[in-house]
């Protein structure tokens, strides 16, 4: 299972363009997105390429195979234009090969407490991972308070706080972060 995941776009269109050439390279079984997509929220400056309604049309065009969870900038208006579920505080995926599991969430409501994320890890076994956004910094280190699992976090798309536009991609059981 190969998954692309990215975070925090917040309407950048200039940015979101280039994922979605990174995502047509990469070829990924599914797109992960991990909340914050549309708008810039109260706390960070406008991206100098906020244009959610191009970003829309960038992320709609690969509503069927994006897997989306809630951030904290979403609100309804955000779900009445996007063409997949995004409202969702978590969801998980299993990956046959290795039968671990994948908690994606933004990192608002649960969290590994990193960075301003949360500090509330959901249950996790051995070998699970949660995959966060939230505080556009890259992470991918075991979990403080479940030393058994990883986190995962792959920056920011659109507010990196390093300056560097990232996502993540999951490949045969690992993780690494790329640039934009």
């Amino acid at each position: 299972m190969k998954l692309v995941i990215a975070s925090d776009i917040h309407g950048a269109a200039q940015a979101c363009e280039r994922l979605m050439a990174a995502i047509d390279e990469e070829r990924p079984d599914r797109v992960v997105l991990l909340g914050d997509l549309l708008y810039h929220g109260p706390r960070n400056d406008l991206p100098a390429d906020y244009d959610p309604k191009h970003v829309i049309a960038l992320l709609n065009a690969r509503a069927d195979t994006i897997l989306a969870v809630r951030g904290n900038c979403e609100a309804e208006v955000d779900q009445m234009v996007l063409d997949f579920p995004c409202m969702a505080t978590y969801n998980q995926l299993l990956d046959p090969a290795t039968g671990h599991t994948l908690f994606l969430t933004h990192g608002h409501v649960y969290g590994p407490g990193l960075h301003n994320s949360v500090d509330n890890l959901p249950p996790l076994s051995a070998g699970d991972a949660i995959v966060y956004g939230h505080t556009h910094i890259k992470v991918s280190e075991t979990c403080p308070g479940a030393p058994e699992a990883w986190c995962f976090n792959p920056g920011s798309v659109g507010i990196p706080k390093d300056g560097t536009s990232s996502y993540g991609v999951y490949d045969n059981g690992s993780f690494e972060h790329r640039l934009l």
